[in-house]
Order: structure tokens, then sequence, then C-alpha cells
């Protein structure tokens, strides 16, 4: 639909009937042969001369009022999710799969992890995809979005170095409450890549419960274990001491397995691990999506004064053509007019 910026100036489109009843040639005293009752009122030349009047004011008038295609939102049906990353950016991260600082070409767990990443959302092109971080405290990052080109920022900015704890529970109530607003029909996954986890306070429990049961989520983790710690399916040997306290991924992952939603874990010891843990979330979220794509305001003025402009050009060269004309004999110019 069209919009205008300046409409009273509309107003002023009958002065552009105004080269219908001027002439933009000039009178000669000479007769043109055959004139008379059988002569056309209007020759060609004369016909578009007045045309191209006619169109040059048109058009320098609706220019002026700021002409323009309205934007908006569109519906976009495709195959995907309503999806947020959620990073671990403790401090640990920082470190590689073996527990050390990164050294000899080795990628960091961090490092690892958003290469893929940006490898998992460009393969993702119907995904509607959010990021959040934790460490010390959550933290939004980017909300639902389909632009990639924000998605590619928000991850990157996870490169800079972690704090030193983990608040995985606050972490995940954060990312199920930025799909509070995601569109229907649409599923619905919390994607969180973490090496580690920490005891989730009993209130902050109650609260994943209610989110999960609202938000009708999914949830995967990708589990980066460092090398030599405790598997998170290993409930360990009978008379061992195994609590959230001395044990908390494993115990981590026994809660989100009792939250009633649909959960799937992986542990990955190496970057080809992650890849194909999210690999095989690529291939369970596969839904119908329906999102909005928006169209942008289109400004339609310049097109406007461009049709003036070449308007005003034939103008101009019908008057270049006609001195040369008015001096080769009157003759010479009533033929061409």
């Amino acid at each position: 639909m069209i919009g205008f910026d300046w409409p009273l100036a509309l107003t002023a489109l009958p002065l552009a009937l105004i080269p219908l009843f001027t002439r933009w040639l000039l009178p000669q005293a000479l007769p043109a042969p055959g004139a008379g009752p059988g002569r056309r009122r209007w020759p060609p030349a004369v016909f578009a001369l007045n045309l191209a009047g006619v169109l040059g004011i048109a058009g320098f008038i609706i220019g002026a009022s700021g002409p323009f295609l309205r934007g908006g939102e569109v519906p976009r049906e495709g195959k995907g999710a309503n999806m947020v990353l959620l990073i671990d950016r403790s401090s640990s991260m920082d470190d590689s799969f073996a527990g050390r600082r990164p050294g000899g070409g080795e990628d960091s767990k961090s490092e690892a992890a958003r290469r893929i990443l940006l490898e998992f959302i460009a393969g993702r092109a119907d995904d509607r995809v959010g990021v959040a971080a934790f460490s010390t405290s959550p933290l939004m990052v980017l909300p639902l979005t389909d632009s990639r080109s924000a998605l590619r920022a928000a991850i990157a900015a996870q490169g800079e170095a972690g704090l030193s704890q983990t608040d995985v529970g606050r972490g995940l109530a954060l990312a199920m409450d930025m799909l509070k607003d995601a569109p229907q029909p649409g599923a619905r996954a919390v994607v969180m890549v973490s090496d580690g986890a920490a005891v989730i306070a009993p209130e902050v429990q109650k609260q994943l419960r209610e989110l999960a049961a609202a938000r009708e989520v999914s949830l995967y983790w990708l589990y980066l274990r460092t090398k030599g710690a405790r598997s998170i399916f290993d409930d360990g040997a009978p008379g061992e001491r195994n609590t959230p306290q001395t044990r908390p991924e494993r115990h981590l992952h026994l809660y989100l397995q009792r939250l009633g939603v649909p959960y799937h874990a992986w542990e990955a010891e190496n970057a080809g691990a992650v890849a194909a843990a999210l690999e095989e979330v690529n291939r369970l979220e596969q839904h119908r999506l329906v999102t909005t794509s928006r169209i942008p305001r289109r400004d339609l003025s310049a097109w406007a004064f461009a049709l003036a402009g070449l308007a005003a050009l034939l103008l101009t060269l019908a008057r270049l053509i006609e001195i040369p004309l008015r001096r080769a004999g009157p003759a010479a110019l009533v033929r061409w007019s």
C-alpha cells in the first residue's frame, strides 16, 4: 500500500494539466501544407511534448509529497523451531577439552562450541533463534530473531573471558522465558552448551518446572566433558557418595529428566562430538514453523523525481532540436511540428 509523507502536496496535481493548454513549439506565420479542416489538431511531436510536460509537473509534485510503499510483516512458513542457544561462559570453558589452557593449535571448549554453533545456525535458515549466556548470573544476549547477521555477532561475542561460577539454574530459566512470545505453530527448544553444572536452589527448581510446562519446551544439553571428568550417565559404584554437591552434573541430568518435557543429553569430549550432537538436534527439530518476515518501508520519491527529470530532459532536447530547424527555415520547422 502506498502512503505519503506530505499528502497536502498532492492538492497541486491539477497544475500538471497546464501543458495541455500551452504550445511548446514557437508559432510560425507560415501555414503548414494541407492546413485546414482535415489536418490533425495535435501532431505526434506536439502530443509527445504536452504529455512530457504533464508527466514532468506531476512527477515533481508526487515526489515532493514523499510517496512510499508501507512496510509490514508477512507470514512465512518453513521447517525448524523457535530456539534459544544457552551458552556457558564460566572460566572453565576457556580451557581445552584436556582441561588445560589451549596451546599448540588446540581450541578451547568455548572456541569449538562457537565455531560449530555458527555452522549449525547457518544450516537452519527458517529457525528463529535467541542467544543467552550464563556464568555467575544469566544474561540475555539476543532475543528471538531470524537475522543471521545478528546471530553471528551474538555468538561471536561469547569469546570474552568467562567468570568463575556456573549458575545453570537461572540460565535455564532465562532461556525458557525468552520463548514466551515465540509464534505458533512452532516447536520451542533450548540448546544448552556447558562443561559443568552447579546445585540448583529449590525455588529455582520450582520455577523451572513451571516454565517447562508453560512453554512446552524441548531441552537439549551438550555436556562438554573435560578429560577425566565423570560421565553424567554414570550413577557411580554402590556406596559411593553421590549428591548434588559432589556430582552436580549428574544430578542436573537427573533433574532435567524429571521435568516432564522432551530432553536429550550428549557428552562431547572433542569438537567432532559437539558437531555430531548438534547434527542430532538438527534432525530432531524439524517441525512446521510459521514466522513473519518484516518488509521495510520503501521510498518511491526518487522514482517520481526521475520521471520528472526524464520529462524535463525530453523538453530540453525538443527545444535544442527546434533551434537548428528554425535556422533552416520555417518550412522545415512546420514539417517537424
